[in-house]
């Protein structure tokens, strides 16, 4: 009497949607599907005539591997008249548990056509390099199946447009460029201050249980999809709220299904 309930028990455990990078056939499939969601979002440039992916492509190619970024660290290097970041990223295989993969980059004023960005955009940009990096590092081959060039375009010196890092009107020469508080992404600039060239974001535990309730049958391909391409601009605090509203629209979404029926 008891079986049919443990069948629909079983078949109501989130499973995780992911290929398996070491089959060949199965990341074929990937580079399918990758080259068809990378077109119908516009997730790429177009440079002097060839296509590159933007970084958003590459975290969709990592997260259907089950494959995703971590931030180490991002370091102020700047010097009196530069401003500048280092990011280093790991890509942690969220079935092994082990790191695979890992990028550095660095973003400076003094680059071609950013001279009047603003500080916490040099270190966006650092970090948004660096997980294009680290994912060039062991998918490139598949981004190269999928139909685009294998170098994420944040990596390419042209003028195009960057979104992780938009001009800004110049301010008094010094008065951002040794604040902590700039280093963090714009969208939280107004957040404490945190120790001097670091940026407390997402830990890896957090990114995880996003990616287990994201895989929770309530939730939308469509929503999925969409906190994927924002996880790693979560900090800390965002990827706790983040929690803690996934665990309420699956518990009201639940409650709902159930008087329904």
């Amino acid at each position: 009497m008891n079986q049919p309930n443990k069948e629909t028990k079983e078949m109501k455990k989130p499973k995780v949607e992911s290929y398996d990078i070491a089959k060949s056939d199965e990341t074929l499939h990937l580079a399918t599907d990758l080259a068809k969601f990378i077109k119908e979002n516009r997730l790429f440039q177009n440079i002097q005539g060839k296509e590159y992916v933007n970084v958003e492509g590459w975290q969709y190619a990592g997260s259907r591997l089950g494959i995703l970024p971590v931030v180490e660290h991002v370091v102020n290097i700047s010097t009196d008249d530069e401003i500048k970041y280092q990011a280093k990223v790991n890509l942690l295989d969220l079935r092994s548990q082990l790191v695979v993969g890992a990028g550095f980059a660095i973003c400076s004023n003094r680059e071609q056509g950013k001279k009047y960005y603003q500080e916490f955009a040099i270190a966006s940009m650092a970090q948004t390099r660096a997980i294009g990096k680290a994912y060039r590092n062991i998918l490139a081959w598949v981004i190269r199946a999928a139909g685009y060039e294998p170098t994420p375009s944040e990596e390419m010196d042209y003028g195009g447009n960057e979104a992780a890092a938009k001009p800004a009107v110049p301010t008094e020469k010094k008065a951002t460029m040794k604040s902590s508080r700039e280093a963090a992404p714009a969208a939280e600039a107004e957040k404490p201050e945190e120790p001097s060239g670091s940026v407390r974001y997402a830990s890896a535990k957090q990114k995880e249980e996003i990616i287990r309730l994201l895989n929770n049958p309530t939730i939308t391909r469509q929503e999925k999809t969409k906190m994927l391409l924002n996880i790693n601009r979560f900090d800390e605090e965002r990827a706790a709220q983040a929690i803690d509203k996934l665990k309420k629209v699956i518990e009201e979404r639940e409650d709902g299904q159930s008087a329904a029926a």
